[in-house]
């Protein structure tokens, strides 16, 4: 029996796979007006495939819980009641296929207001639609602007929307919602000494630069329901301390580990385990499943499960990670972008039975039997 395609109970909810779509911005909402962060056609049709594509678990893109939350004027956002409506059509479209909806909640901080990436890596300024950065700290991302450092009242300001954004999306029909901490956004950039400068209570110590995610941990919590799973995506390393190389000192492993073992006990299901995306020149050296190994150590060193992501491209590797335990599950990126029956393929490969809508189903196996 493949262990990929076994279920995953988190609390009360049985996810039915372990191959789960990872969030991929699609930089394709409108940027102003009544229907600004709201999804489209496309984002259903997008999310919808996948489901319809054998994933156990569809996670939609960052989503803003305000508007300059947004990683882009392009990007979803989750403050509106317009926005919840949209969302609640493609939670019910994921469900339909027999997928679990989640979706994942987010501040860009210092990386806000950025291009499409196809067109250019930049700022976009308020005379184009974008607008003023928030950071815990005066401090840039390297190519862009200087953000506007956080005031204590911003910071509990920031929390309630976050709380907010969840309650929406509990109402949209969602039953997974994930907490982005990655990749140099807003609340990564609080927990890296290299992006977060402050000398109050949100900065300095690590338990002080650890204040604020577990604060907004604690208010998405507070508003999710008791048997459904709140999981957080973190980056487990920035690439600076492990290169002797960088005098940089940033967040480590050794410092994810410990982050696990708190957010299990504020009520964190999963950990979403990425790496990276606090500076553009950290020394990174990129293969197949160069991630897993930071999923692998917490699971096995915090006690709670994960997820693992990054250049995972073939059935038979996702099947070692989870078989081995080295995580759970596996969070599919570019490649269910190249294949949205990306899990139906691996479950062929794995001999296991391919969840297929009852649609394309009947069909593929008239033709298995006229084959035969």
């Amino acid at each position: 029996m493949s262990a990929l395609f076994t279920p995953l109970t988190l609390r009360s909810l049985e996810i039915p796979n372990r191959v789960w779509m990872s969030p991929m911005c699609m930089y394709s909402a409108a940027t102003d007006g009544p229907e600004a962060g709201v999804p489209t056609d496309f984002h259903l049709t997008h999310l919808a495939g996948r489901a319809a594509g054998g994933a156990g678990l569809v996670m939609t893109e960052a989503t803003g819980v305000r508007p300059d939350g947004r990683i882009s004027p392009w990007d979803l956002g989750l403050w509106n009641d317009r926005q919840q409506e949209a969302f609640a059509r493609i939670a019910a479209a994921i469900t339909s296929h027999g997928s679990v909806p989640a979706i994942q909640l987010a501040h860009a901080g210092r990386k806000a207001s950025t291009d499409r990436p196809w067109l250019a890596d930049r700022h976009v300024p308020e005379e184009e639609g974008g607008w003023t950065a928030v950071a815990p700290s005066a401090v840039a991302f390297q190519g862009l602007p200087v953000p506007h450092e956080l005031t204590e009242d911003e910071i509990r300001q920031l929390v309630r929307d976050f709380a907010a954004a969840a309650g929406r999306a509990l109402a949209a029909g969602f039953r997974v919602v994930e907490i982005h901490g990655a990749h140099g956004y807003l609340i990564n950039s609080f927990l890296s000494p290299v992006a977060n400068h402050r000398t109050d209570a949100y900065g300095g110590s690590w338990e002080n630069r650890l204040r604020f995610p577990l604060q907004v941990v604690d208010a998405v919590r507070a508003v999710w329901p008791d048997d459904l799973p709140v999981l957080f995506r973190t980056s487990a390393t920035d690439w600076l301390t492990e290169n002797p190389e960088d005098p940089r000192e940033g967040w480590t492993g050794d410092d994810t580990a410990r982050l696990a073992r708190e957010l299990a006990a504020h009520g964190v299901d999963l950990l979403d385990v990425s790496t990276g995306g606090l500076v553009r020149d950290a020394a990174i050296s990129a293969h197949p499943g160069f991630q897993v190994p930071f999923a692998e150590r917490v699971r096995r060193t915090a006690g709670i499960p994960t997820s693992a992501v990054g250049l995972i491209r073939d059935a038979r590797q996702a099947e070692e990670i989870v078989a081995t335990g080295r995580a759970d599950a596996v969070m599919i990126g570019r490649e269910m972008l190249r294949d949205p029956h990306w899990a139906h393929h691996a479950a062929d490969a794995l001999a296991a039975a391919p969840r297929w809508p009852d649609q394309y189903g009947y069909a593929l196996a008239h033709r298995a039997t006229a084959k035969a």
